[in-house]
Parts: structure tokens; C-alpha cells; sequence
């Protein structure tokens, strides 16, 4: 990799170097997929056991230098909100908090020891970077004195895992064939690839024969990301933590970058702020459950992901068997023309709607 790198360092930028680039680009790639997928060798022991259960309804993970304050918010955030936690599983090597927010079970998780060296396998680097993948949010805990460097480091680390933050998944279609070559078409102008450039990218991961459609500007990156396949895009929120060190001036400017909520984990400062940022970025779906002939219970929703929240999706999560009795069911709320309304399985539920089972 150091090669790749430095000849990709070397080579000075126009059309004929940026398929040169493209190739480096995904050789880089494929080096890197073997560490996020181990080779499957007899089964030996993995040491460290770094598997948290899943409990609750989202997680998010902490990712942070060390020093920056990331245990303190950790403790703070999951003693203001939390549950008890007296987990049975201490050797665990992370201990989970959960929150409750919003009636809502939020796992806090920190994942340690991401920052130093992980993507190259070393340690246990690559149990951490399994379950940082599963995370729903991604939390980077900076030093607001020096977030920048911090920032750029950490980002990289979770690019080199296959996690792309903050990002939507490139509008790329690509599909595989048994014979016809390559065959290329751009809805729009492309100002990094070409048919030369995809078709070199593509050789080095022996495809030959498939369909790439680009729906927008794409870069070779994207690409590499859409033929890996094993690509996890996952929302990302930066804590600036410390700003009890800094000017009213700097944290007007801090506010005004995207993805941003200044906080001080001592002080307790704008907690609020950060868990209603948090809830944003979560995109989950509340429904409340009213058994017949009585009110809805407003303490304990249901919480389902955003894009699963149809009946069904909703039946499953209470229990697995549900659905066969499934008859249909009563919704009150926004998803629904008038309250209350018969639906059927299929039908989507939205945020705080109220529902209730009719069974066969």
C-alpha cells in the first residue's frame, strides 16, 4: 500500500493519469477489503470477545481520541438518562449504556482503540470496526481546540473500514453479466470517469462483462464503493467537546458548520441540543399501541427504523407468530386520511401514529 500510495502522490492530474489513478484507487480498495472481511481460516479463537448484544432500538457509537472527553460524556449523557444498567456481561469490553429518550432505547457504545491502527488488522482493531459498522450514528467526540486534525484522522480511519459518513449511497446502477463487454452510459456529464477509466477499474476486479449507468457526477471512488458492495453509510454527528475554553465569537462560528453541536461533557452544557440532533439524525419512527377499549400507552412506543415501518414491519417487532393472526388493523395519525382508519398490512405508519390490532 505504501507503493500505491506514493505513485498515487506522484501522478500529476489529466485524463490519462486519472485512469492510472482509477486502477490505483482500486488496488487500494481491494487491499483494504480483506482486512474489513477476514480470510475464513479454521475457526480459531478470536481472543477478546468484542460482541454487544443489540438491545434497544438504535446505536450509536463514540469514536474520539483519547483525552478529548469521550468517557465523561459517555458516563454524563447515559447518568442523566439512563436506565439501570447492571449488565451481567462485565467482561465486556465495552460496557453499553442506554438512554432513554423520547420513549425510545438508544445504545450508547464507545468503540475503543478504532483510532490507533485498527484498519490494518492489529489488535482487536477489526471486532470493533464489525460492530462500528452496525451502528446506526456515528458520534466524533473532538477536542474544540484541535478539531480539525482529529476530525481528518478519524474520518479516513472509518473510510478505510468501508463506513462513508454522512453520505448517500452513489447513484450508481451497476450490474453484472455473463458475456457483452462493458456497457457504459452517463446521464450526465462525467468529470472523472470515462469509459477507459471504468473499464480498467472494473479489469482489476476481473469483471468483464456487466452494466454501469451513471445517474450523476460520479468520481472513481464511488464506483469502488458500488462494485465492493460491502459499503455502510452511516450518519455522522461531530461533538466539539471543551467549549467552556473557548469565546461566545468562536461558538457562533462553531454553529454555523454542518454536522456540528458544540457541548461541554463536564458542565453538562447543551445536552438537550445534542440528543434533539441525535433524535434528527436517527430518523426513527414512534407508534403507540392501544389495546381495545382502552387509551393508548403513550410511555412504551414501538420503534421502528425509518424505510420499515409498515404493519408488517411493526407486527414482526412485537412478535415473529403475529403476523399469521393478522387481521387488520385500526391506525390513528398522520399516515391515515380519517381517524380511525382499517389498514392492511402493507400500509406505512408514520411518526406517532396510534394502532391497534384486530386479530383473525
Amino acid at each position: 500500500t505504501i507503493h500505491l500510495f506514493s505513485s498515487m502522490a506522484r501522478t500529476q492530474k489529466n485524463k490519462a493519469t486519472a485512469h492510472h489513478l482509477g486502477l490505483l484507487k482500486a488496488r487500494l480498495a481491494k487491499l483494504r477489503r480483506e482486512l474489513i472481511t477476514p480470510k475464513g481460516g479454521g475457526g480459531g479463537g478470536t481472543g477478546e470477545g468484542f460482541d454487544v448484544a443489540k438491545t434497544g432500538d438504535a446505536r450509536i457509537g463514540f469514536v474520539g481520541f483519547p483525552s478529548v472527553g469521550k468517557s465523561t460524556l459517555l458516563s454524563n449523557l447515559a447518568g442523566v438518562y439512563s436506565e439501570v444498567a447492571a449488565y451481567e456481561f462485565t467482561t465486556l469490553t465495552t460496557v453499553p449504556g442506554v438512554i432513554r429518550y423520547k420513549g425510545a432505547k438508544i445504545q450508547l457504545l464507545d468503540l475503543p482503540g478504532i483510532i490507533e491502527g485498527a484498519k490494518d488488522g492489529k489488535g482487536r482493531g477489526r471486532q470493533v470496526i464489525a460492530v462500528a459498522r452496525t451502528c446506526n450514528l456515528i458520534l466524533i467526540v473532538l477536542d474544540v481546540l484541535k478539531p480539525l486534525g482529529h476530525k481528518k484522522l478519524i474520518e479516513n480511519e472509518l473510510e478505510g473500514f468501508g463506513i462513508r459518513l454522512n453520505k448517500k449511497p452513489p447513484n450508481i446502477g451497476f450490474k453484472k453479466k455473463d458475456k457483452g463487454g462493458i456497457n457504459f452510459t452517463a446521464t450526465c456529464t462525467q468529470s472523472e470517469l470515462d469509459l477507459e477509466t471504468v473499464k480498467s477499474i472494473l479489469a482489476e476486479y476481473k469483471i468483464h462483462n456487466a452494466d454501469v449507468t451513471l445517474r450523476s457526477d460520479c468520481t472513481a471512488d464511488d464506483l469502488i464503493d458500488v462494485v465492493e458492495g460491502n459499503r455502510v453509510y452511516i450518519p455522522c454527528i461531530y461533538v466539539l467537546n471543551k467549549i467552556d475554553q473557548i469565546s461566545i465569537e468562536e461558538l457562533d462560528i462553531i454553529y454555523k458548520i454542518p454536522h456540528c453541536v458544540p457541548i461541554s461533557a463536564h458542565h453538562r452544557w447543551n445536552f438537550d441540543d445534542l440528543l434533539e440532533r441525535i433524535w434528527d439524525y436517527l430518523h426513527l419512527v414512534r407508534i403507540y399501541t392501544k389495546p381495545k377499549g382502552q387509551l393508548p400507552d403513550y410511555t412504551a412506543p414501538v420503534v421502528l427504523p425509518d424505510g420499515r415501518t409498515s404493519v408488517e414491519d411493526f407486527c414482526l417487532k412485537i412478535h415473529k407468530n403475529l403476523i399469521k393472526e393478522f387481521k387488520y388493523a385500526l391506525v390513528w395519525g398522520s399516515s391515515v386520511k380519517h381517524n380511525p382508519q382499517k389498514v392492511g398490512k402493507d400500509h406505512i405508519l408514520e411518526d406517532e401514529d396510534v394502532i391497534q390490532l384486530v386479530k383473525k
